[in-house]
């Protein structure tokens, strides 16, 4: 990069003129392409890999900015940093997708077939499925994108069906009837992931059961009456005393007229409905697991579509599931079985992509036994060979591990990984390996195609295409991912690490926080609360939005963002853009020379530079935590008040005197800080600071921040008696800036002060004049206050400054007379409402501490304002 005259930069930045750019040049350079290199230690985060369907949210932007602060921060530090970059085939997602974009085109998926319809599932693939991709280059990601992967590559793909039959193979997987999520829309088993619960106001139906020989009924309540058709028993506790008598004997199912068991189990919630509840073991879960408990009949009454079969009355069958339910309740009503009827809330599970209620459903499937396989995954993390961040999730992931059940790996559609099993056609041999028997004519393949968890587990190791890329870069290091995900990716890709690989698939898990809004709901489409990511980046730019969204989230707490609070990050990019352009500028007058670095230094020198590398142990103690949202805090703290606040400004009196070596040795070592302190910004704000250091002096083509050596922190250089010395400097400016604030002087009048102390030193007193606009300035230990003087005291320091001839006092005293007596009005007021009890018994209770708070914080103001006062007289 040529070197770039001040007149040149712009005095605003403006994101749009930098990010396309860079992003360019580093990709055009291949600066983030990691290859083995045995003499560099590896240091790699695989990426949650996105739906091809996917589209950038505000979950995507947390997600990835940290991974990708993770990533940039490693590559400085020296580490061969890799980030694997990818996307998921997500095969009911896409298949619902490429189906209704076919329909729109009159086209059935049933009528063109299997492979003409994956057909269009590649192509729409190459349309649409990198998008994301595009999105989250926007935002400055460091993927080496010569890694990019894909869950349907051909490796991949032969990784996935190795698996399924090396496991089938050690009877891991069978293949067997079970309760599932079923999509009637999509006509598939679904994940528990796939499944979005909703709040719907229905109703609890009472219906009688008779009670065989007897004149006895049974009562049970229902919020699902249809399913009736498919009971065969009624439960009630042990314990309860209304049902003891009628353990053991039948009732007669009403329109079915088929006997069936009144039974006890303890699972039975007397305090539900009446305390007896009707059992459908081949429709619910609950009832499933009484059903094998009790040897009972499973009988399934729905096609895959969700409308009844044969198994229910002639009159019922091959008819939707809610109008079976009118025709039931009002079959009961005419037998007189009808008991009542209630509003009822409940939670119901709809299929996130077929957006239908969910039906849990008895159907045959293939199944991965899960016992053996969680047993070392749960031992690795309770040894602390894999941490998680924060801590707390390790309780949510034990308890799942240890109540495992059997996965459900298998899936009713198109496009996928088929399931590599094939039966003959005549003697029903099942034939399983990774490639098809030799006499294909006389087999028939498995439908089914995996479940995507199926094959995301195998992510941390599968991304990596030879054995020896595996030696080196597995484990990985690092996952970022969502909570809501720990049993459907973290917890399998574990499990299949400690199975196929023998080790850990990585060594910290980072959960990210959930994104809400100003109220605090969770961003979503339906609600309509969440912004366009693209286009808050096009209005603030990436890094305004990452530093914004990092300087929100703690770990472990939810954020609460809106697009305005960008306003952060824009106004510290412009601080930070602001600090360039002064060192540009006077680069152009006063030449650098690096060996005098060390040289002229005062004490905001060896304060600047203790600060600095105080500043570098504490941002690397917070990474090294992975608290984040404290590092960035550290670095902004660092940059905002210490650099550009304070340092900036003590300098400009020798940067603007006579002598050109001392003027040399400031912007020498000035920029050297700012160059540190923009590699530790880097990872979090990568354009901006690529940005400035390219423009602080001459680069070779190739060359970027971002792969420049991050700095290191020098305990020698950390000076407490510097930084006990500038904060006692800085606490005497801010007291007379205080001052001048509270008398109304005005900005560009200077003022004499006093100050009553010993401890000023003499090289200390010209930046207190040039920072505090002190005309002159008396230090003495003995100093007396002057007649109409403001005062402030710190420590044992005391200072003055007098007013006369600063001031017109009469007219300040008058205005000090109206705003005291406009105070005291007010806390009268107050007060006389926090005396009355009704008020305080009464009122909301944050309303109450308003009052409080508004009390003690005028009554703070007036006792300064009649201090005031009092030093004008």
């Amino acid at each position: 990069m040529s070197d770039t005259s001040f007149s040149q930069v712009p005095k605003a930045y403006n994101p749009a003129d930098v990010e396309d750019k860079w992003y360019k040049y580093w990709y055009d350079h291949e600066l983030y392409h990691s290859e083995v290199d045995k003499n560099k230690k590896p240091y790699v985060i695989p990426i949650p890999p996105p739906n091809i369907t996917g589209m950038l949210t505000m979950g995507h932007i947390l997600n990835n900015t940290l991974q990708d602060i993770f990533i940039r921060l490693k590559r400085m530090q020296g580490y061969n940093a890799c980030w694997v970059p990818g996307t998921d085939h997500a095969s009911i997602a896409t298949e619902t997708k490429v189906t209704n974009f076919l329909a729109e085109k009159g086209i059935k998926k049933k009528e063109i077939g299997r492979d003409e319809f994956l057909k269009h599932c590649w192509k729409w693939k190459e349309q649409y499925g990198g998008i994301i991709i595009q999105q989250l280059k926007k935002l400055g990601v460091s993927c080496d994108w010569l890694r990019e992967r894909f869950t349907m590559d051909d490796d991949y793909y032969h990784e996935v069906i190795k698996a399924f039959v090396d496991l089938y193979k050690e009877g891991k997987i069978y293949r067997g009837y079970r309760m599932v999520n079923w999509d009637p829309a999509n006509k598939s088993a679904i994940s528990d992931e796939e499944v979005i619960y909703k709040t719907v106001n229905g109703k609890l139906w009472y219906f009688k059961y008779p009670v065989v020989d007897s004149e006895e009924f049974i009562i049970v309540a229902t919020t699902r009456p249809e399913t009736m058709l498919g009971d065969t028993a009624v439960a009630v506790n042990p314990d309860d005393e209304r049902y003891k008598h009628l353990i053991g004997k039948k009732v007669k199912l009403p329109i079915v007229k088929r006997e069936i068991p009144i039974i006890a189990d303890e699972y039975v919630d007397k305090e539900f409905g009446t305390g007896a509840v009707k059992v459908t073991p081949a429709h619910d879960v609950n009832d499933y697991e009484m059903g094998m408990r009790h040897k009972l009949q499973f009988i399934n009454i729905f096609n895959d579509d969700a409308t009844t079969n044969e198994n229910v009355p002639d009159w019922l069958q091959h008819q939707d599931r809610y109008e079976v339910r009118k025709k039931v309740v009002a079959k009961f009503e005419e037998l007189g079985l009808l008991h009542k009827i209630e509003d009822y809330q409940t939670k119901i599970g709809y299929s996130e992509r077929g957006n239908v209620p969910i039906e849990p459903y008895l159907s045959e499937q293939w199944f991965m036994k899960m016992d053996e396989l969680a047993k070392p995954a749960i031992d690795v993390v309770k040894e602390g060979r894999i941490k998680f961040y924060p801590k707390h999730w390790e309780k949510t992931y034990f308890h799942w591990m240890e109540n495992i059940k059997d996965w459900c790996i298998s899936r009713q559609l198109w496009w996928g990984h088929r399931i590599p099993v094939w039966y003959h056609k005549h003697t029903g041999e099942i034939y399983c390996d990774v490639n098809p028997p030799k006499d294909l004519q006389n087999y028939k393949q498995d439908e089914d195609v995996l479940d995507t968890w199926a094959s995301s587990w195998l992510w941390a190791h599968a991304i990596f295409r030879t054995e020896e890329e595996r030696k080196y870069y597995y484990p990985t290091n690092t996952l970022v991912t969502g909570p809501d995900i720990i049993f459907f990716w973290v917890a399998r890709m574990i499990m299949a690490g400690m199975h196929f690989m023998k080790d850990i698939p990585f060594r910290d898990v980072y959960f990210t926080s959930i994104i809400r809004d100003a109220q605090g709901r969770k961003m979503s489409k339906s609600l309509g609360n969440s912004p366009d990511p693209l286009e808050v980046i096009k209005e603030y730019g990436a890094d305004a939005l990452r530093f914004t969204v990092i300087y929100l989230a703690p770990l472990g707490q939810d954020v609460l963002f809106s697009t305005e609070k960008c306003e952060l990050g824009r106004n510290f990019a412009n601080k930070i853009w602001n600090a360039g352009r002064f060192l540009l500028m006077n680069k152009e007058t006063i030449k650098t020379d690096n060996s005098l670095i060390d040289k002229h230094k005062d004490f905001a020198d060896e304060w600047i530079i203790s600060r600095l590398n105080q500043t570098l142990l504490q941002f690397n103690k917070a990474m090294d935590e992975f608290e984040v949202n404290n590092a960035i805090k550290i670095v902004y703290s660092f940059i905002w008040n210490d650099y550009c606040d304070w340092y900036l400004e003590m300098i400009k009196s020798r940067m603007y005197g006579d002598n050109e070596e001392v003027k040399s040795a400031v912007l020498t070592r000035a920029i050297s800080i700012f160059e540190d302190a923009l590699k530790m910004l880097h990872p979090f704000m990568p354009f901006i600071t690529e940005e400035l250091w390219q423009l602080i002096q001459p680069r070779k083509a190739g060359e970027s921040i971002s792969v420049s050596e991050f700095p290191k922190a020098d305990n020698s250089l950390i000076k407490e008696v510097a930084e006990n010395e500038m904060d006692f400097v800085k606490d005497i400016i801010t007291a007379i800036r205080n001052i001048r604030g509270e008398m109304n002087i005005a900005p560009s009048k200077k003022v004499n002060a006093l100050i009553k102390s010993n401890e000023v030193k003499e090289y200390q007193i010209d930046y207190i004049k040039k920072l505090a606009k002190v005309e002159e300035l008396t230090v003495d230990a003995n100093v007396q206050k002057p007649k109409a003087s403001a005062s402030a005291v710190f420590r044992d320091v005391e200072i003055f400054i007098p007013l006369e001839g600063l001031i017109d006092l009469d007219v300040e005293r008058q205005r000090l007379q109206k705003e005291i007596q406009r105070l005291e009005n007010s806390i009268a007021g107050v007060e006389k409402k926090l005396s009355n009890e009704k008020f305080v018994n009464n009122a909301p209770s944050e309303v109450v501490e308003k009052e409080r708070a508004k009390q003690k914080d005028w009554q703070e103001n007036l006792k300064k304002l009649k201090e005031i006062f009092e030093g004008l007289n």
